[in-house]
């Protein structure tokens, strides 16, 4: 049984910090490309980052660039977001996601995580 599990997730001021991790088990983590997306209330679920199988490549939401970076551990199974200079519009629900054949996007994937709630507060 596939599963990703969010943690890090808390209540941080305005420009504080979080890293939230993300755990995989079940599947040939090296085999698929991770993302980690985010849902405000009453919004959509948006784009985040993403990274390739073996992370050489990663790609930033514009309004994350330069404050957020993801990052994987193959050995453990994980990836990382690395959270920065955070804002008040940064709280959400964090889901991570799981893809094989292409980097994660907000339609359906693999895999997703259950999310982790992140609050940042002004």
């Amino acid at each position: 049984q596939v599963q990703l599990v969010e943690s890090g997730g808390g209540l941080v001021q305005a420009g504080g910090s979080l890293r939230l991790s993300c755990a995989a088990s079940g599947l040939t983590f090296r085999s698929y490309a991770m993302g980690w997306f985010r849902q405000a209330p009453g919004k959509e679920r948006d784009f985040v980052a993403n990274i390739t199988w073996g992370g050489t490549g990663t790609y930033y939401a514009d309004s994350v660039k330069g404050r957020f970076t993801i990052s994987r551990d193959n050995a453990k199974n994980t990836v990382y977001l690395q959270m920065n200079s955070l804002k008040p519009e940064d709280t959400a629900i964090y889901y991570c996601a799981a893809a094989r054949s292409r980097v994660p996007t907000t339609g359906p994937n693999d895999y997703w995580g259950q999310g982790t709630q992140v609050t940042v507060s002004s």
